[in-house]
């Protein structure tokens, strides 16, 4: 997350009255600098992690703008209803590729979630053959670009857009 947060904070990409949404926020952190760099941001991840998670938005934020940052519950693959499809900017996820089971669930939530001109954003570590094979199946579905490599940190960032799919808003 910190990596990702660098790379927004250096201005690479202007966040500024853009609808974000962060998958599998953690403690927010991601979430909250999207917010503090102007974005209106939905910070989302599985129920377990929510009072944490609104716990750290709410501290971390001044008042002012906390009606920017909505927190809100989200299973890759599930609960997709309550988020309208193609309503977003920005897609951002740092460290969220690690568990294969979940790959399928979360190709399927970000298809749900972009629309032709959603940008996606997702920090990892290159790990495992696992780590590989998502980047395979996400070129798969998407236009894919490496846009920033931590050396210090080990850490990729990849920019991910449609390319090209019909089925658009």
């Amino acid at each position: 997350a910190v990596v990702l947060c660098a790379y927004l904070e250096r201005g690479s990409v202007d966040l500024r009255d853009r609808a974000v949404i962060e998958l599998g926020a953690g403690t927010g952190l991601l979430g909250i600098v999207a917010t503090l760099l102007g974005a209106r941001v939905t910070v989302t991840d599985r129920a377990a992690a929510l009072a944490l998670l609104e716990s750290n938005v709410r501290a971390n934020l001044p008042p002012e703008l906390q009606p920017r940052a909505a927190v809100k519950e989200l299973t890759w693959g599930k609960d997709l209803g309550n988020f309208p499809p193609g309503a977003f900017d920005f897609i951002l996820g740092s460290d969220i590729v690690y568990l294969e089971e979940t790959f399928a669930d979360l190709l399927q939530t970000l298809e749900h979630l972009c629309a032709e001109r959603t940008v996606i954003l997702l920090s990892c570590r290159i790990r495992y053959e696992r780590d590989l094979n998502f980047l395979k199946m996400l070129r798969g579905r998407f236009s894919v670009h490496e846009v920033h490599y931590d050396p210090s940190k080990d850490v990729h960032i990849y920019k991910a857009q449609r390319g090209g799919c019909k089925d658009e808003i």
